[in-house]
């Protein structure tokens, strides 16, 4: 009975930016608590009403008391619209950040205890002071964390893990997509492929990362290297909010002939900075080039991408659908998205059972499993 009442208690506020995954996310958890997705839902219906003078409001159309509540959103999607003073506009990260506000204000009254779910981490790329400026992310977070009945936040792949010192009262869990991603890229791979490998670091932040990937492959199927580039910033001008970067430097082995190069950070921006790293990558004689990004934002469109795949200077990129990717993007075949839905559900199931999450958080182990496999096939 008190089994039942635990499953009973458990609701999705599944914003329209994070839909699709949130759809996803929903089925996952009907199959583990072996409900019919046919018939029943987690999710909890509710209207986001945008007024024509720019404001907001979230309405709940159903009751939430005493539920524990997982509030989804994807700060990362720009194709929500909705009309101001008769214009149309695209709904931006600071207006979904009220909208995720607004939803926690209409169910914290009732709910029981409200979780945020935010993969991609609002303002995570400011923060931290470098001149006379705003610590955006941390003072998002702090916002959140003095709200009352809010117990945790969820995101994936912070750009600095250090911003949960922002929050005092509720948890604050960065989970990483890492083992979903190395799953696809292992089964997509041939044998030939994988037993040279060079890791690569696109700057200094990202060589934490590059070493999780170099640890994940340490089989004695695999011949690895490891490489990372510094970056030189132009200081003397700011460009689109930006210090243009002047020069990658390469440090690592110079002569990578026959390596597969496996480039991986936390995103893809505008793509500036990793189209420098595949022109010299290419100079050092790599056969292919895969991208890993958590986050695939192309700020600045596809096109660029497409140039250099058809000119064969780079393989694919892996990334996630963690937050929004449009539609005539996922048709590139040189983009592979993996679904990190599975994932998520499982880290929601066990934190509203008051399971460990540490299995979740990354299984350093499962990588060397699958290249062993890989490998043992005849």
């Amino acid at each position: 009975m008190k089994e039942q009442t635990k499953q009973n208690s458990l609701r999705l506020m599944v914003f329209e930016s994070a839909k699709e995954l949130g759809e996803k996310v929903d089925r996952h958890l009907l199959e583990m608590y072996g409900k019919d997705p046919n018939k029943e839902t987690f999710i909890v219906p509710i209207k986001e009403n945008f007024f024509e003078d720019g404001h907001l409001k979230v309405e709940i159309e159903e009751t939430v008391r005493g539920k524990d509540m997982f509030l989804l959103t994807d700060i990362g999607n720009y194709s929500i619209e909705y009309k101001m003073h008769g214009f149309i506009n695209h709904a931006s990260p600071n207006d979904l950040m009220i909208q995720l506000k607004d939803g926690i204000g209409a169910c914290k009254c009732h709910a029981d205890k409200i979780n945020i779910v935010m993969p991609l981490l609002y303002a995570g790329r400011q923060h931290r002071r470098n001149v006379r400026e705003n610590l955006s992310c941390g003072m998002a977070l702090h916002e959140l964390d003095n709200l009352s009945h809010v117990k945790s936040f969820i995101t994936f792949d912070a750009h600095d893990q250090g911003v949960e010192h922002a929050i005092h009262n509720m948890e604050f869990d960065n989970f990483y997509p890492t083992n979903t991603i190395l799953e696809s890229m292992i089964e997509d791979l041939p044998k030939a492929r994988l037993k040279k490998l060079v890791f690569v670091a696109p700057d200094n932040g990202a060589t934490g990362r590059r070493n999780v990937y170099l640890n994940s492959f340490n089989s004695k199927f695999i011949t690895r290297e490891a490489g990372s580039f510094v970056k030189q910033r132009d200081y003397n001008n700011l460009v689109d909010g930006k210090y243009p970067v002047i020069a990658h430097d390469y440090c690592g082995n110079d002569d990578l002939e026959g390596f597969t190069a496996i480039v991986s950070d936390d995103m893809i921006s505008s793509g500036g900075s990793m189209f420098d790293v595949i022109e010299e990558l290419q100079k050092r004689n790599v056969k292919h080039i895969l991208i890993v990004a958590t986050y695939a934002l192309f700020t600045r469109g596809i096109d660029q991408f497409k140039e250099y795949y058809e000119k064969k200077m780079f393989d694919g990129i892996y990334t996630t659908n963690l937050s929004y990717i449009p539609e005539e993007y996922r048709k590139e075949k040189w983009l592979h998205i993996c679904d990190c839905s599975k994932y998520l559900a499982e880290i929601i199931y066990n934190i509203h059972n008051d399971i460990s999450i540490t299995p979740l958080l990354r299984d350093k182990s499962l990588p060397v499993k699958l290249i062993e496999e890989k490998f043992k096939e005849n």
